[in-house]
């Protein structure tokens, strides 16, 4: 009798145990249903993408697996299931968790011959896979290109009608000064539209791990009064002092002044942006370890929701006297990227109508 109970296994086992390690080793989700939508066959990564941790065999799919579509509304899984003739697969399906959550889920529907030789039954397999990150990613790609698109469209479209204007004037009155201002605002357009290359490469280096801190000797006095200098001509144009204010003993700090002073630019430039009257005073200080840098202006300044949200990509603040101004909301999260690559800190202070300070430390890296 024993013997008869050991005898030697069938190949059909033999398969089905190969077909089971098979499916339980699959990284995506597997759920293998009888011609009544029941659970015959499935593997962990499915209990993982279904939340559950107890055994699912035999249970009816619609019992476990609750879908909604894009605009929110509950999927007739069994239905959906049914109608199936042909391999289908869906990218536009949410799975949702009994704690109210939901992931975004890449679903493969097909019809199968369940089971071994004659005996095998109709059936369905299911894959199923976790693409929230992918989904996240595609339209953040498509948010990128949207907004691209159209803060490239204005520059473009000003700097082509100011050019026409500058030729019309030209050829039917030749008033250098109204052509001068013509080519000027042109000019303004096609720098803004270098600024915004400048940030999207800056941006693609950042986000793709290629930017590398070459770390050198930064004499700050020296370092300070060039940014001044780059500065001085931006703030008399608007009727702004730009101070300048290193407390003794800040004398060297080392780290990138490549991304050291990109990163100050970016503030500097706001600063003066969104001051209207008063000054822009960019300070350093040595402290523990590294060198505190501010940059503070007498703006317009940012409401307390904006600044949650100003490093954020695209980011633009919905109030008018930003909005009057070009930008592409790239900048501060540029800064952040170069910010973290630096090991850096920063800190904002804000209060509308009265100002703003940008500070940000910086780790000297010797």
């Amino acid at each position: 009798m024993i013997r008869k109970i050991l005898r030697k296994r069938q190949p059909a086992d033999i398969e089905h145990e190969q077909l089971t390690s098979l499916i339980n080793s699959m990284a995506d989700g597997v759920l293998a249903l009888d011609s009544k939508l029941h659970v015959v066959v499935y593997n962990g990564a499915a209990l993982n993408i279904l939340d559950l941790n107890s055994s699912i065999l035999g249970k009816p799919v619609s019992s476990i697996l609750t879908l909604h579509d894009n605009n929110n509304q509950e999927v007739d899984v069994k239905k959906l299931i049914s109608d199936i003739t042909t391999g289908t697969i869906r990218r536009d399906l949410l799975v949702e968790y009994k704690d109210g959550s939901s992931a975004n889920l890449y679903l493969s529907i097909a019809p199968v011959h369940l089971g071994y030789g004659q005996q095998g039954q109709r059936g369905y397999v299911l894959l199923m896979r976790d693409i929230t990150r992918e989904k996240s990613l595609e339209e953040e790609r498509d948010e990128f290109i949207s907004v691209v698109s159209h803060e490239l469209r204005t520059p473009i479209a000003i700097t082509e009608g100011n050019i026409s204007n500058a030729q019309f004037i030209a050829e039917k009155s030749g008033d250098i000064e109204q052509i001068k201002t013509a080519l000027q605002q042109s000019h303004d357009q096609v720098m803004f539209l270098a600024s915004m290359v400048n940030d999207l490469a800056t941006l693609s280096r950042a986000e793709r791990g290629k930017l590398v801190v070459d770390v050198t000797e930064i004499a700050l006095p020296a370092f300070m009064d060039g940014l001044s200098r780059a500065y001085q001509n931006d703030a008399k144009a608007k009727g702004l002092e730009l101070k300048i204010q290193i407390k003794p003993g800040t004398d060297v700090l080392h780290s990138s002044e490549l991304y050291v002073r990109e990163v100050l630019q970016n503030f500097i430039t706001n600063a003066i942006k969104y001051t209207d009257k008063g000054t822009v005073t960019i300070g350093a200080e040595k402290v523990d370890k590294g060198i505190r840098f501010t940059v503070h202006d007498t703006g317009i300044g940012i409401s307390k929701s904006d600044q949650e949200k100003i490093f954020d990509k695209f980011f633009r603040s919905e109030d008018y006297r930003t909005r009057k101004t070009n930008g592409t909301g790239l900048g501060l999260y540029v800064t952040l990227k170069l910010a973290r690559l630096l090991h850096a800190e920063i800190d904002v202070k804000s209060q509308l109508n009265k100002g703003s300070t940008f500070s940000i430390f910086i780790p000297d890296l010797q």
